[in-house]
Parts: structure tokens; C-alpha cells; sequence
């Protein structure tokens, strides 16, 4: 058994790298070798597929956030605030108007705003609710209903006649909303791991449909489904395991050098299209123009799937987070 391991593994390895090569640099080339019966020497498109949406997915959600970090802060005390006042107008090398500015953006960090030039408490109505509900209850789950509690919903529900009673969908709603507002559940946190779970499962789900896709834009090649099927997933490496080159880059980068990486991004689209379009090319045979073409329509209707394949999870998500 462990001698069959290892030999797997170095199998894999070489046909791994042995892989890499065609796949990155000669577009379409990797799928018109295994349609053409040439596959010992290449790594499975199932295999690879596996493989590198792992690596890939295990960093994307491990990557740290490229925003500027956001810093929050004690807001100051009436003294406080007098003296930080007292203290800009002191100052000998700040102009006039440049003082008045100052001053403003210290009363609104305060929770004042500035009324026919003179500062005023904000206390609006709005403005509390929003306060509260960040600091008390940030993440619930609103039932549809004005009952305080699932028992009490379900019995006044009872009471109703057949025809006028909610639906299995809005009576599960409504559960989960009870149980998650009761358990005091973050449902964002909730929701956020769930995605992560399963984002790649439906990624894994979409190239079969991606697939189906390529079937009915290129229907006059005659290509069987499951070449599409080969193309898609040799395609999905690709970008995969060339916005994990990415991500790698970005790590290392700077932060300072923010405007270098806003090229890399910008670059790697580019890359990416001129990929697709090459392999297209490559795969069925079309023309330039005619590659185009069927290039916009297949994103079009890619994006279309890929949002109602995410809507779907995310409304499973939410209905099976508590």
C-alpha cells in the first residue's frame, strides 16, 4: 500500500509539471491532444482540476484583505474636543479657512453637524436607530410575521383556515428566523463560512453547465459533449492556477505599491481573454471574428448561470443556517 502510494504520488507529480507547460503557454493545445487519444503523458483534467481548485480556493479564502485597513477610535469627550479646538486655533501656521475645516471635520467626527455655521448635536431619530442596531443586533433574521416567537406563530397559524395558511417556504422561513434571532446566531458569519464551503462546490457543478453552453454556441462543430467537457475543465485550470500565480505575486508585494498591483490586475484580465480567445481558436476552429462573437455570447450567458447558481446558494445557505 505505501509503495502503490508513493509511486501515485511521483506519477502525479511528473504528469502534473509534464502538464504545466501546454497549458499555460500553447491554448487549447492540452484538449486537442487528450481528444486526439494522446493522455498518458498529461495529468487527468478531472485530476488536475481537483488539485489545483484546492490550492486555489484554500488561498483565495485564506488571502489577507487588500483594503486599507480601517481603524476605529474613542470618540472624545466634550473637554476633549474643546481642546483639540482651542488647540488648532492656537496654531500660528494654519490658515484661517484651513482652521474652520479643521474644526468642522472634528465636530462631525463627534456626532455634530454643522448648522448655519454653528455645531449641533446630531440626535436624529435615523441616526439612533442605525447606532443601535450596529451595537445591539447586527446580524437577524426578520420573520414575516408580528409574533414574538415560533410557538405562538405556529398557533395562531393553526387557528387559520387551510387556504389562508402561509406556505412550507414562508412557514420554514420563519423558523429559522426564530431559532437564529433566539440563539442570538451571527447569520452574517453564518453565511460567510457556509459560501466558503460550498462556493467550489458549485463551481464544480458549473463546469458540466459551462459545458452545455459551449455544446449549444458551437452546436455546427460536431464535437462530442464530452470534449466540451474536457475544454471546460482545462480551461477552469487555467485561470485557476494563473490567479494563484497572482495571488502568490500579490503577497509579495508591497503594500506600498499599491499602483503595481492594480496593473498586475488589469494585465491578468487581459491575459485571461486573449487565453480564451486563443483556445477557442485552437479548439473549434473559428474564425476571428466569428470567435468573438461567440465568445460575448457565451460570457453573457455564463454570467446569467453563474448569478442564479450563486442565488441558489445563497439562499440554501441562509435557510439552512441554524
Amino acid at each position: 500500500m505505501m509503495n502503490h502510494a508513493i509511486s501515485d504520488y511521483f506519477h502525479f507529480d511528473h504528469q502534473f509539471f509534464h502538464t504545466l507547460k501546454p497549458l499555460f503557454f500553447k491554448p487549447g493545445y492540452l484538449t486537442n491532444e487528450y481528444m486526439g487519444g494522446r493522455r498518458a503523458q498529461y495529468l487527468h483534467p478531472v485530476k488536475m482540476y481537483i488539485f489545483i481548485s484546492l490550492v486555489y480556493f484554500l488561498l483565495f479564502f485564506q488571502q489577507k484583505s487588500s483594503d486599507p485597513v480601517k481603524f476605529t477610535y474613542k470618540q472624545m469627550t466634550t473637554t476633549e474636543l474643546a481642546a483639540a479646538i482651542k488647540g488648532v486655533n492656537a496654531s500660528k501656521y494654519i490658515p484661517d479657512q484651513a482652521k474652520k475645516e479643521a474644526i468642522n471635520d472634528l465636530y462631525k467626527d463627534n456626532g455634530y453637524i454643522i448648522v448655519n455655521n454653528r455645531p449641533v448635536k446630531d440626535t436624529s431619530k435615523k441616526e439612533k436607530e442605525r447606532e443601535k442596531e450596529a451595537t445591539e443586533n447586527p446580524h437577524v433574521m426578520n420573520p414575516s410575521t408580528k409574533d414574538t416567537s415560533y410557538a405562538q406563530y405556529t398557533a395562531n397559524q393553526n387557528k387559520l383556515p387551510d387556504a389562508k395558511r402561509d406556505g412550507w417556504f414562508e412557514r420554514y422561513y420563519n423558523k429559522k428566523a426564530f431559532a437564529i434571532n433566539k440563539e442570538k446566531i451571527n447569520i452574517r458569519e453564518v453565511v460567510e463560512d457556509s459560501i466558503k464551503h460550498n462556493f467550489p462546490k458549485m463551481m464544480f457543478v458549473l463546469l458540466p453547465l459551462f459545458a452545455l453552453i459551449l455544446s449549444t454556441t458551437f452546436y455546427k462543430s460536431k464535437k462530442f459533449y464530452v470534449e466540451h467537457l474536457i475544454y471546460s475543465f482545462h480551461l477552469h485550470c487555467f485561470i485557476f492556477l494563473f490567479l494563484t500565480v497572482l495571488m502568490i505575486l500579490k503577497f509579495v508585494i508591497p503594500a506600498s505599491w499599491d499602483t503595481l498591483e492594480g496593473w498586475l490586475e488589469f494585465a491578468a484580465t487581459i491575459a485571461i481573454i486573449l487565453y480564451i480567445y486563443k483556445s477557442l481558436r485552437a479548439v473549434y476552429h473559428r474564425n476571428g471574428w466569428r470567435t468573438i462573437t461567440k465568445m460575448i455570447g457565451m460570457s453573457v450567458t455564463y454570467s446569467i448561470v453563474f448569478f442564479v447558481c450563486f442565488m441558489i446558494l445563497l439562499g440554501i445557505t441562509v435557510l439552512t443556517a441554524a
